[in-house]
């Protein structure tokens, strides 16, 4: 794993390295990055398939890993990187949720403590792992995270994939393995590439839940220790990365472990036979607790100490397709076909298969989660299933390309063994595959065209149109360092351009939206506060409420120009409803600030509050 992970690595920088030396057209304005993103993608597939040929031949096994490695993180790096090549942002560029996570690479490329991504004084509520690693690499680079986060996302996704396929080998046929872990990245990279630290769990579920299997179902009680600790580790970085996928994964896991003490019982008609399944659970549970808490300890910690906190709302969400089990095996496309062949593949070998038994329990807690979650939605919150799909689907194509292979193995037997038969079935397979990955930009293209059209760090837009606001980033920032000389993560900064602070590491007041703030931060209260402070009357009352606020004050105001004052457009949490967040203003007398304690300056829409 660690020298595929190096493999992947050098294949992505290198690849990454060599897009950005030219000089594309925009994605969203030109047809030329999907032709060249196109070219790249058969290259690299004839690379699996030469891998594949190789280890079905037994032939220079060695080279055959090796450019099986360098392949796969090839063909992720050309499908992510190529469309992108003409901008600085990843996907979704800098918006909505694109904001947050970008706003925590920044924090942690800025210092390596854990810190929480807006707050003073707070350690992280959200997984740090993804984003730790992330600032690392950006600080040894010298780049700021905001231009961090594309090549970092990318990286990380093509080491992954290329992880998962060293996994499956170690699980099934080499061959195979290949095979496998490519459909399984270009599911994920069309469905899931947009949130990458979620899709790198993605990219692993399926063969950790094989490896849990054979940790946990030992008839015999012998062996499979390794699977455990595997298991555990894999489940320990779920809980560093990504809360949600974690709590699917055990919760999967834990149904395994369910199903092998039955087994176990049934088999040796006793009911001491369930000790062993249970302590490898236990095992695997105390094994991801561990590292879990390397990322959670800071936390913990604060709540048992007495902080107050917010339920919080991260939970607050149920759009459309959180109030419906999603079935895409029944979807007319290449990827409901390959489901579709994977739901009647793992029905098929439910009995005899140990692959099929392990991802189907995987697609039924995926199911019972999303039954769970609709019957939270009367306690007044949700499991965010909706946000599951991208997993059920890599679970059920990966069931469908077990299903193909099985199934054009009967086909070939049925025939004869005959050539023109097997040829058939492989000119089928290859058409389809290549049809499916060309077509991913495509899947991606409105998420790549906010990647164009957002202005970045630097106050650019990609698609060389006039940029927003944030052109005038740098412009504030220059004006706070100048009136607070001191360290940008020792200020902390109120305003309604949360961006701001995705691109400078400067303190945050208030977050975003409720749903990304710590809990520890009190959200609600906090809005609160603001909107008192924006009805008070006098630069006096004003200096006295600062002095009073329960929490660290800001040191610097970044306000827009209204009609009747200062603007700050703030959110609230409007759950159950769907959008779940209402935006509303508030407005500040600019008398308030007309005083020797206040500097205040102008500059584009943004006007700068700095107490003297």
């Amino acid at each position: 794993m660690l020298l595929g992970a190096i493999v992947a690595s050098v294949v992505a920088t290198v690849g990454l390295f060599a897009f950005a030396r030219v000089q594309w057209p925009a994605f969203n304005s030109s047809n030329v990055l999907q032709a060249v993103t196109t070219v790249g993608q058969v290259v690299t597939l004839a690379g699996i398939a030469s891998s594949v040929l190789l280890v079905r031949l037994h032939r220079a096994g060695r080279f055959a890993t090796l450019l099986s490695w360098a392949s796969l993180s090839g063909f992720v790096t050309v499908t992510l990187g190529l469309p992108l090549a003409a901008t600085k942002l990843y996907l979704h560029g800098i918006s909505v949720d694109q904001e947050f996570r970008t706003e925590y690479l920044t924090r942690l490329t800025d210092s390596a403590a854990l810190r929480d991504m807006t707050y003073a004084d707070l350690p992280p509520y959200y997984p740090a792992g993804w984003f730790w690693v992330g600032g690392r690499v950006a600080n040894l680079l010298g780049m700021d995270g905001w231009e961090a986060f594309k090549p970092y996302a990318i990286g990380s996704l093509a080491v992954a994939a290329v992880v998962a396929l060293v996994l499956w080998s170690n699980l099934i046929r080499h061959d195979l393995a290949i095979v496998v872990s490519l459909a399984s990245a270009a599911l994920v990279l069309a469905h899931g590439s947009p949130e990458p630290y979620s899709a790198v769990i993605a990219l692993l579920i399926g063969p950790a839940l094989v490896l849990a299997w054979g940790g946990l179902h030992r008839i015999d009680g012998r062996g499979g220790w390794g699977a455990v600790i595997g298991t555990g580790l894999f489940l320990g970085l779920a809980a560093t990365f990504y809360s949600l996928y974690l709590g699917v994964a055990a919760f999967a896991i834990t149904l395994l472990a369910l199903l092998a003490v039955t087994l176990r019982i049934r088999a040796q008609k006793s009911w001491k036979a369930a000790i062993d399944p249970l302590v490898r659970l236990i095992v695997i549970a105390a094994v991801s607790g561990v590292l879990a808490l390397t990322v959670w300890l800071p936390y913990l910690l604060k709540v048992v100490q007495g902080s107050p906190a917010t339920s919080g709302t991260a939970l607050h969400y149920l759009p459309e397709a959180g109030a419906q089990l999603p079935l895409p095996m029944i979807e007319f496309s290449l990827t409901g076909a390959l489901c579709l062949l994977g739901t009647l593949w793992l029905v098929a070998r439910a009995s005899s298969s140990r692959r099929a038994q392990a991802l189907g329990v995987g697609v039924v807690a995926i199911y019972l989660w999303s039954l769970m979650s609709m019957t939270f939605t009367v306690l007044g919150s949700t499991l965010l299933s909706f946000r599951l799909e991208p997993v059920l689907i890599v679970l059920l194509g990966t069931a469908g390309v077990f299903g193909f292979i099985e199934f054009a193995g009967w086909l070939v037997l049925a025939t004869s063994d005959s050539p023109r038969v097997k040829g058939a079935v492989l000119v089928i397979g290859v058409l389809a595959g290549l049809s499916f990955v060309q077509n991913i930009p495509q899947f991606l293209s409105s998420d790549i065209a906010v990647a164009y059209t957002d202005t970045d760090g630097d106050g650019n837009r990609a698609d060389q149109r006039p940029p927003g606001a944030a052109a005038y980033y740098a412009e504030l920032d220059e004006i706070i360092s100048a009136q607070i000389p001191r360290d940008r993560d020792d200020t902390v900064v109120l305003t309604a351009d949360t961006s701001f602070l995705s691109y400078y590491p400067y303190l945050g007041f208030q977050a975003l939206t409720s749903h990304y703030s710590n809990p520890l931060a009190n959200f609600a209260k906090r809005a609160q506060v603001i909107a008192d402070w924006s009805e008070l009357e006098t630069s006096d009352q004003m200096v006295a409420a600062l002095d009073a606020s329960p929490w660290r004050a800001p040191d610097t105001f970044v306000f827009r120009q209204g009609p009747d004052g200062y603007t700050l457009r703030l959110a609230e949490d409007v759950y159950p409803n769907d959008p779940n967040v209402r935006r509303y203003t508030v407005t500040f007398s600019k008398d308030l600030f007309d005083d020797p304690r206040f500097t205040v300056s102008e500059t584009g829409p943004f006007v700068v509050v700095s107490r003297s």
